[in-house]
């Protein structure tokens, strides 16, 4: 029986970095330096999907760290007077995309899904089919599978910018927004992905195993049985409460499904410790954070099952 293994990244902004680091040290460790380039399919999220296409893209995980450190605070950057434009963030995104835009590039360059090194699976959400049969908006999965209904020829730049592209940071580019208003945790994206008998290889469910990666949880709650609210009040836990709902549940059922061949590893920040995905000012946390995570049982499961 052979072995088809598969990286799912979690989104999280700024939050990137945590598994970013963790992935560094993992292929760091004595027999597990191979780690990356044996990876079948790289599925990612919003950050994930940036991490997911700069690894199939062969870039260095010591680059893309820093990428993190040095290029976060420039891309997460808000002049008081967007702000004043924006009338105190009630109207327009809290970012330029601009700054991303410049980043993607320099990352990417011309470089097309086709030419990725590796397998990829990438979530966006596009607002506008604009099939006039029947107009709507609808998920979308980017990948470069060789096979019908590919996206081999998409720069990676562009599909790097869509599925970063969150509601209220950043404003939508070329109709998508970020996938994770249907997938944070892509795990069960990548899992359906590599059944689909469309594509070569298409393993057995038994061949598959699926190292999921979370970017931190914090320890979020809204005291109170009835809350009475309208869209003000829901507006700013909303987004929080979608994230963290949609990758429970691709936890739940990659779970279910794989059993002893899923691991996920999904820090969970300490009590009174929140990072947005903007939360470029705790970088240096994030950095002695991922750091110090205990990997045991992560490095254990590889060694066992990868």
């Amino acid at each position: 029986m052979s072995t088809y293994r598969i990286l799912s990244i979690d989104g999280g902004g700024i939050r990137g970095l945590i598994p970013a680091i963790v992935l560094q040290r993992l292929s760091a460790t004595p027999g597990l330096e191979q780690l990356i380039p044996r990876i079948d399919l790289l599925a990612g999220t919003s950050t994930g999907g940036l991490l997911a296409l700069a690894l199939a893209h062969g870039l260095d995980l010591a680059r893309i760290r820093q990428t993190y450190i040095d290029k976060g605070p420039r891309i997460f950057d808000d002049s008081w007077l967007d702000d004043v434009l924006d009338l105190g963030k009630l109207r327009g995104a809290d970012y330029s995309i601009t700054n991303l835009k410049r980043e993607t590039k320099a990352l990417f360059g011309d470089t097309t899904l086709g030419r990725l090194r590796q397998r990829v699976l990438i979530t966006a959400f596009d607002l506008d089919n604009e099939d006039p049969r029947r107009r709507t908006w609808k998920p979308k999965l980017f990948h470069n599978f060789p096979g019908p209904d590919h996206d081999r020829a998409m720069l990676a730049r562009d599909v790097a910018l869509y599925t970063s592209a969150a509601p209220t940071y950043f404003p939508s580019v070329d109709g998508h927004i970020d996938g994770g208003v249907f997938a944070a945790n892509p795990a069960m994206c990548a899992l359906a992905q590599s059944q689909d008998r469309r594509y070569d290889p298409t393993p057995s469910l038994d061949e598959v195993v699926l190292l999921s990666l979370g970017t931190g949880t914090s320890l979020n709650y809204i005291k109170g049985a009835v809350h009475n609210w309208g869209y003000v009040q829901w507006l700013k836990p909303l987004v929080s409460i979608m994230l963290d709902g949609t990758a429970g549940i691709a936890d739940y059922q990659c779970r279910q499904l794989l059993a002893d061949r899923y691991h996920r590893l999904a820090p969970v920040f300490p009590r009174g410790m929140s990072i947005p995905m903007d939360g470029v000012d705790r970088i240096p946390y994030m950095v002695d954070y991922a750091e110090s995570l205990d990997l045991t049982a992560t490095i254990a499961w590889l060694k066992a099952v990868w």
